[in-house]
């Protein structure tokens, strides 16, 4: 079964992303905050394991704390 017509979204245009973009070009670096530039140079850490992924395969398994 189809859906009805008014349940098909319109391809988007990208409207938002254009208008951040041009924003960026506009302010660049001089309007960034010292933070935010940092915060953007800072690299990546991230765990080798997801705790969250362990806990939740603990719980499917069935297995209390």
């Amino acid at each position: 079964m189809s859906r009805h017509p008014v349940d098909h979204q319109s391809p988007s245009e990208g409207g938002r992303a254009k208008a951040y973009a041009e924003i960026e070009r506009q302010k660049g670096e001089e309007g960034s905050h010292p933070a935010s530039k940092a915060l953007h140079r800072r690299p990546v850490e991230r765990d080798e394991t997801d705790k969250r992924v362990e806990e939740y395969t603990r719980i499917e398994k069935g297995r209390e704390a």
